[in-house]
């Protein structure tokens, strides 16, 4: 039955990802920890006033341990849609910047990379090859924190980062959350426009997917 139930949870999501960014119904949630701060606890060092943690990854990239917006690991902190620096009250296809627009990766570039025109440094959104390099290089554990659900992401060093299952914004409603986990990629889908890529996760499964650019998503900051 469990089986069964994941299955018909990822199919429900990933329906979500691909129908466009129209209203949903779902659970709203406040955005919470609005602000920046460090999110102390593992942290092994700090940038531009916002605490990472080095996992032992093969590129030696730095994870941050809150979400932008965020002031603890386990906060949602604020959704983003692709390519934007600023919340907003509905995320659609009408208000996104850059749903149908040619883009290339956005890392790093403060114009539209959430982390970097938020937390400013070297901060910026992580690459697909990153998010691919967390998803083969560590442990995924489903678990919770101070009352949250989300991913405990450990790795090789036995370090690890909380990843809160904060759900997503479809229109003015956020949906998923504490079910799933969606967060930005800075690279577009490259056999459209309409797409970029993304971290998702729910209780045992992780995958580095695609969802709709005019989505509100979570963005975890990243460094060299």
């Amino acid at each position: 039955m469990k089986t069964l139930k994941r299955f018909a949870l990822l199919s429900v999501a990933m329906l979500l990802a691909f129908a466009g960014c129209e209203d949903d119904f779902g659970p709203e949630h406040d955005r919470g920890n609005n602000g920046g701060g460090s999110g102390g606890g593992a942290a092994t060092g700090t940038i531009n006033g916002h605490d990472y943690v080095d996992l032992g990854l093969p590129s030696g990239l730095k994870w941050a341990t809150c979400n932008v917006g965020a002031n603890t690991p386990e906060g949602y902190g604020n959704y983003y849609a692709w390519g934007e620096t600023t919340t907003k009250s509905s995320y659609t296809e009408d208000n996104s910047r850059t749903y149908k627009v040619s883009m290339n990766d956005i890392s790093g570039n403060a114009n539209y990379d959430a982390a970097r025109a938020n937390w400013g440094s070297t901060w910026r959104m992580p690459t697909e090859t990153e998010m691919e390099e967390l998803r083969d290089n560590c442990t995924w554990t489903w678990t919770t924190k101070n009352g949250v659900n989300g991913m405990k992401v450990t790795g090789s060093n036995g370090k690890s980062i909380f990843l809160p299952a904060a759900g997503n914004c479809e229109g003015p409603s956020h949906i998923d959350v504490g079910e799933l986990g969606r967060y930005w990629g800075s690279a577009p889908y490259e056999s459209g426009d309409s797409y970029a890529c993304s971290l998702f996760f729910y209780s045992g499964y992780h995958k580095v997917n695609w969802d709709g650019r005019c989505s509100g998503c979570t963005v975890r900051p990243v460094s060299d």
